[in-house]
């Protein structure tokens, strides 16, 4: 099968910052029981569109589209924040809603066709280079971005994939 070949990345932000009472969301218990788990990785697979309609105005669509996510979701955008308690050496997590934003990489999968990734019994290896960040855990969000999408161009389809921290999203991987 092809190879991944990167097209371009960009960072997506929110237009309007959160207020400074929102600037930090400090994480519960619960939260914090997903910090040394895998990030969640989720996939959409589309045929691509049968009319003429430029694989840059999608690109462009889907960039403004998050743009405009992020105003509502803004913690999307930022990062994880640490505290390091002086009094035990405990470490506490919160999420810094600095608006760093969202990567956003546009790839293609030469040679890639939508049959080559839902025919096979077993997923195939090359769907794993769709998804960024991959081996990373919720807890490398204090340098990672909590949210990173990318737009897969195949032959005959688009897959665009994003991978998020459990901190932000419930749901569980098992």
């Amino acid at each position: 099968m092809g190879e991944i070949r990167l097209i371009s990345t960009a960072t997506v932000a929110q237009k309007r910052k959160p207020s400074e009472s929102t600037q930090r969301i400090d994480l519960n218990p619960w939260e914090l029981r997903f910090v040394l788990f895998a990030l969640i990785q989720r996939g959409l697979l589309f045929r691509k569109p049968t009319q003429d309609q430029q694989m840059t105005n999608i690109i462009h669509h889907l960039k403004t589209s998050l743009e405009r996510t992020l105003d509502l979701f803004y913690p999307l955008a930022g990062r994880l924040g640490t505290t390091v308690n002086g009094d035990d050496d405990t470490t506490c997590f919160f999420i810094d809603c600095n608006g760093a934003g969202v990567p956003f990489i546009h790839a293609s999968a030469d040679g890639v066709t939508v049959g080559d990734i839902i025919d096979p019994v077993y997923v195939p290896r090359i769907v794993h280079s769709f998804f960024p960040l991959n081996e990373t855990r919720n807890y490398h969000g204090v340098s990672e971005p909590l949210l990173v999408v990318q737009v897969t161009e195949l032959e005959d389809g688009i897959f665009i994939s994003c991978s998020m921290t459990h901190v932000v999203a419930d749901g569980l991987v098992k």
